[in-house]
């Protein structure tokens, strides 16, 4: 296991922190991520906020209902990718395949 070392970093008057570069790549956090932060005692801790099923629900919806697309239409739009990868690969469909 690696040290940990610290890192500083300042508050700036509207509340915002900068998470170091070096921190987000480690971390895998982009901007625009979301992070969970944790008061323990004096101390933070600040984590990855990973989408529960049901948040990562509604926001697909969310982003549904901006594109103006359904999700039959998704599913049937991800049926044809899959044919047309299919043939691509493998060539025409026998009959009997599905």
């Amino acid at each position: 296991m690696a040290a940990v070392k610290t890192t500083i970093a300042e508050i700036k008057a509207r509340g915002q922190l900068t998470i170091p570069k070096k921190i987000r790549e480690q971390t895998g956090l982009d901007a625009g991520d979301i992070v969970n932060i944790i008061p323990v005692g004096d101390s933070l801790i600040i984590t990855p906020h990973r989408l529960e099923i049901e948040e990562a629900r509604r926001q697909i919806r969310k982003i549904l209902k901006a594109a103006g697309v359904s999700p039959e239409e998704i599913l049937a739009d991800l049926k044809e990718e899959r044919e047309a990868l299919f043939e691509e690969t493998y060539g025409k469909k026998s009959k009997g395949l599905s």
